[in-house]
C-alpha cells in the first residue's frame, strides 16, 4: 500500500513539472489514494460487523472528503500517511518482538538418538524419558534430561540472557532450548518435547502474542470518543465558516490517531525488554496488572530461600565423634537423590572424609535410608525412621535443642544406638535483601511470605527480610485464603515454584513463577515465569512493566493532546490540509519512536569488562566456603580434644597465606577498579579493602602460631589462641564473601 501510494504520488508530481494537465494530475493522485482508501473501508466493514468501529474511519472520511473537493494531492498525501503509519507500527512490533521472535525460531526440530545399531535421527516429539541422546557441538539440547558421561559448556543465552557459557558437570540437570558451546556429549532425556521447558516456553511465548492487553482495549475505547470529537469539531467548522476545506483539514490531523498505533507498541516493547532478561511475560496485559499490583506474597522454600539445604552442624551423643557420624551418614546416603542425602555427602566430601560403600540399603519413601557401612547397622533420615528401628532420639539436652532449632534434621542411628543429628539450614538467596529494597523502591506497598514450612523457621527468614507479615504452616488452600484476604486491599503478585504454589500462582493478580528450576505445573500457572534463578529479576519485571505502562499512556495523552491542539488550529483556518497531512504524520511517527524507548531504556548495568577475573572471584568464594568449613572443624576439634592436627594447621596455613590471600591481591588489582566506577561515589569499596587487611593480619598471626603448635613445646595457651584465631577468622571471611558478592551483585548475575 505504501509503494503503490508514493508511486502514484511522485508520479503526479512527475506529470504537474512536466506540464500535464490538471485533470490528469488530480487523476494519478487520485488513483494513489485509492487502494489505501478501499483497504480502509474493508476493514471498517468488517471491524463493523464484528461490533467494533474502528478509529481508521477518519482516515476514510479524510480521503473521500478530500476527493470530493478536488483535493487530489490531500489525498494522496493521506494515503501514504495512512500506509505509512501501518507500516511504520508492523517495523517497530517487529522490533519489539525480536526477542520473542528468536526463542520461538531456535526451537530444535530434530535429535540423534543412540541406539544399539548405532546413530538415528528422530523427530523432538518422538523423544521419550530414558533416551540417550547425542547433542552435537552447536546445537539446540531438544529436551530436558541430565548429562551422561561427561561435563558440558553450554550457551544458556537464550533463555537467560547470560552472555557467558556455563559448564555443567555429568549428573546435572540441562534444560531443552540451551545451545551446545563446547564439545560433543550425551543426554539422558528426562521429559518429553512437550513437558520440557523449552516446550513450555514457547506457549508462553505465544500467549503473550496472541493476547490483547487492556491498554489497548482502552486506547480503543478513547478513540472512539476521538472518533465522536473529530467529526463534531469537523462539523462545527464547517458550519460555523461554511468551509468545507477546514472540516477536511480538521479530519486529516485526526488521521489516524496515534494512541492506536503506540500503546500496543510500548506494551509489546516492554513483553520483549523483559524476555531479553530472562523474563517470559504472558502479554501486555500481565504488564499492565504488573504496574498496577500493591502487595507481593512470597513462597519460602526455593523462592526467598535457596531451596538447596546445606548441612550447618553436627550435633552428636556421647561417645560419637562428629566426623565418624558423618562420615558413616554420607557413606549411606550416596544411594539417595533427596536434596538433604545430597547436601550431606557433599558436605562430607569437602570436609575431605572418605566414604564408604554402604550395603544391605533399603530405602523408606519420606522417612531415610538404613544400611550397613563398613559392616556397621546405619540409619539415616527421620524422627519416624528411628522409631522403626525401635529408637527414639531424646528430646531434651544439647543435641534435641540443636536439632529443634534448626530448619531441618537428619538423625542418624549407629550400630542400634542413636549417635545424633545432622543439623541442616536453607540459606536465605544472597539477591534476596536487594530484591526486597528494590520492591519497596518500586512501589509495592506490603510484602508478604506464605508457606507451608514451620513458623519458628518462617518467622527468622520474614525478620531477616523485613517482611511485612509472615503466614506459616499453610497448605495450598491457605495459601489462597490468604491471598484472598490480601487482593481485598489491594490488586497482588504471588511468587512461587513448586507444584504446591501453583494454586496460588493462578489466583493471584499476577503469579510469577521461578521457573529455571521450578515445577512445570508453577510455571503453566503462572503469568510470568522467570528462566533466571534469581528473585531480583521480580523485580526488574516490575520496572520494565511501569515504564512500557508509563510510556504507553505518555505515547496515548501526549498524541491526543497534539492532534487535539492541531485540530483546533486547523479548525480557525491556521492549518490547510496538506499541512496537516505532514504534520499528522510527524504526530504519528514520534509517537512510535517514542513507544520504542521501552526496548532501550532501563538497561541492567553490563558486566565487567574482564570476564576471567569475574569467574576466578566466583569460584575462588566456593573453595574458601570448603576452607572455612575445614577451619570450623580444627577448631572444634583443638577445643574438645585438645589434641594438635598438625597436619589440618599446616594445611589451613597454606590456605590462609596462600590461596586467600592471593585471592584478595588479585580482586583489588583485576576486579575492584572497575567495580568502584559502576558503583559510584567517593569510595564504595572502602569495606572491603579494611576486611581485606583485617584478615590478612589476622593471617599472618596465625602463620607465626601456626610454627609454634608444630613444635614438640607448644603450650595449650598457644592451643587456645590458634583456636580462637581461627574462629575469628571464620567470621571475618564468610562476612568478606557476603559483602563481596553483594558488591559483585549490583552488576553482575551471581550463582545462587
Amino acid at each position: 500500500m505504501l509503494a503503490a501510494a508514493l508511486l502514484g504520488l511522485l508520479a503526479g508530481a512527475g506529470a504537474w513539472l512536466l506540464g500535464a494537465p490538471p485533470p490528469f494530475v488530480a487523476a494519478c493522485w487520485l488513483l494513489a489514494s485509492a487502494p489505501q482508501a478501499v483497504m480502509v473501508a474493508v476493514d471498517f466493514l468488517r471491524g463493523l460487523r464484528n461490533g467494533k468501529i474502528g478509529v481508521d474511519l477518519i482516515a476514510l472520511l479524510a480521503i473521500v472528503s478530500a476527493a470530493a473537493l478536488g483535493e487530489a494531492l490531500t489525498a494522496a498525501i493521506i494515503a501514504i500517511m495512512v500506509a505509512g503509519g501501518g507500516a511504520l507500527e508492523e517495523l517497530a512490533e517487529a522490533r519489539a518482538r525480536r526477542e520473542l521472535s528468536a526463542l520461538l525460531s531456535r526451537t530444535p526440530r530434530s535429535a540423534h538418538r543412540i541406539e544399539p545399531d548405532g546413530l538415528h535421527d528422530i523427530a523432538t516429539a518422538s523423544v521419550q524419558p530414558g533416551d540417550r541422546l547425542l547433542i552435537k557441538p552447536g546445537e539446540a539440547v531438544p529436551v530436558d534430561g541430565r548429562l551422561a558421561n561427561a561435563a558440558a559448556v553450554l550457551d544458556e543465552a537464550a533463555l537467560t540472557g547470560e552472555p557467558l557459557p556455563v559448564s555443567r558437570a555429568p549428573g546435572e540437570a540441562v534444560r531443552s532450548g540451551v545451545v551446545n558451546a563446547g564439545g560433543p556429549f550425551e543426554l539422558l532425556a528426562t521429559t518429553t518435547e512437550a513437558a520440557g521447558t523449552y516446550a513450555a516456553v514457547v506457549r508462553l511465548v505465544h500467549a503473550a502474542e496472541a493476547e490483547r492487553p487492556p491498554m489497548v482495549r482502552l486506547a480503543d475505547i478513547w478513540a472512539l470518543w476521538f472518533l465522536g470529537l473529530t467529526v463534531l469539531v469537523a462539523g462545527l467548522a464547517w458550519w460555523a465558516t461554511g468551509s468545507a476545506t477546514r472540516a477536511l483539514a480538521v479530519l486529516v490531523v485526526a488521521t489516524p490517531c496515534p494512541m492506536i498505533l503506540a500503546a500496543p507498541v510500548a506494551l509489546i516493547c516492554g513483553v520483549s525488554r523483559a524476555a531479553q532478561r530472562g523474563i517470559i511475560v504472558k502479554g501486555g496485559g500481565v504488564l499492565e496488572r504488573l504496574s498496577r499490583a500493591g502487595t507481593v506474597l512470597f513462597d519460602k522454600t526455593g523462592t526467598l530461600t535457596t531451596g538447596t539445604p546445606r548441612l550447618a552442624g553436627v550435633a552428636t551423643m556421647e561417645g560419637f565423634a562428629r566426623d565418624a557420624v558423618l562420615r558413616l551418614a554420607a557413606s549411606l546416603d550416596q544411594h539417595s537423590t533427596h536434596v538433604s542425602a545430597v547436601a550431606i555427602v557433599a558436605a562430607a566430601r569437602a570436609a575431605g572424609l572418605t566414604l564408604g560403600a554402604p550395603t544391605e540399603v533399603v530405602e523408606a519413601p519420606g522417612a531415610g535410608l538404613t544400611g550397613r557401612v563398613d559392616g556397621v547397622a546405619v540409619a539415616v533420615g527421620t524422627v519416624e525412621l528411628l522409631a522403626m528401628q525401635g529408637l527414639h532420639p531424646p528430646t531434651d539436652g544439647a543435641t534435641a535443642r540443636l536439632a529443634a532449632g534448626a530448619a531441618s534434621a537428619s538423625w542418624v542411628a549407629v550400630g542400634g544406638q542413636v549417635a545424633g543429628a545432622l543439623l541442616l539450614a536453607d540459606h536465605i538467596r544472597p539477591e534476596a535483601p536487594r530484591a526486597v529494597r528494590g520492591l519497596r523502591a518500586a512501589g509495592l506497598d506490603r510484602i508478604v511470605m506464605v508457606t507451608g514450612d514451620r513458623a519458628d523457621a518462617a518467622q527468622a527468614v520474614g525478620e531477616t527480610l523485613g517482611l511485612d507479615a509472615v503466614f506459616a504452616a499453610l497448605d495450598p488452600i491457605g495459601k489462597i485464603a490468604v491471598l484472598r484476604r490480601e487482593r481485598a486491599q489491594a490488586a497482588t503478585i504471588m511468587v512461587g515454584d513448586g507444584i504446591n504454589d501453583a494454586p496460588s500462582l493462578a489466583a493471584a493478580d499476577v503469579g510469577i513463577a521461578m521457573g529455571a528450576r521450578g515445577a512445570a505445573a508453577a510455571a503453566d500457572a503462572a503469568d510470568v515465569v522467570l528462566l533466571v534463578d534469581r528473585l531480583d529479576r521480580v523485580v526488574e519485571a516490575r520496572t520494565i512493566a511501569q515504564r512500557a505502562r508509563f510510556i504507553a499512556l505518555q505515547c496515548v495523552l501526549v498524541g491526543m493532546g497534539l492532534s487535539a491542539l492541531a485540530m483546533a488550529v486547523a479548525a480557525l483556518g491556521y492549518l490547510p490540509p496538506v499541512a496537516g497531512a505532514v504534520l499528522q504524520e510527524v504526530i504519528d511517527v514520534a509517537a512510535i519512536l517514542n513507544a520504542l524507548r521501552v526496548l532501550v531504556g532501563g538497561n541492567a548495568p553490563a558486566p565487567l569488562t574482564d570476564r576471567e577475573a569475574v569467574g576466578r572471584v566466583v569460584a575462588d568464594h566456593a573453595r574458601l566456603r570448603g576452607l572455612l568449613e575445614r577451619m570450623r572443624r580444627t577448631a572444634d576439634q583443638l577445643g574438645e580434644t585438645g589434641t594438635m592436627p598438625p597436619a589440618d594447621l599446616a594445611a589451613i596455613n597454606a590456605e590462609l597465606n596462600g590461596f586467600l590471600l592471593s585471592h584478595q591481591a588479585d580482586e583489588e588489582r583485576l576486579v575492584f577498579p572497575e567495580l568502584a566506577l559502576r558503583l559510584g561515589g567517593r569510595d564504595p569499596l572502602a569495606m572491603l579493602a579494611r576486611l581485606h587487611e583485617e584478615i590478612a593480619d589476622l593471617a599472618h598471626r596465625f602463620a607465626a602460631l601456626v610454627d609454634g603448635l608444630l613444635s614438640p613445646e607448644a603450650s595449650a595457651a598457644e592451643a587456645d589462641e590458634a583456636r580462637r584465631l581461627l574462629y575469628v577468622l571464620d567470621a571475618m571471611v564468610a562476612l568478606h564473601i557476603a559483602v563481596e558478592e553483594a558488591a559483585l551483585s549490583e552488576v553482575e548475575d551471581l550463582p545462587v
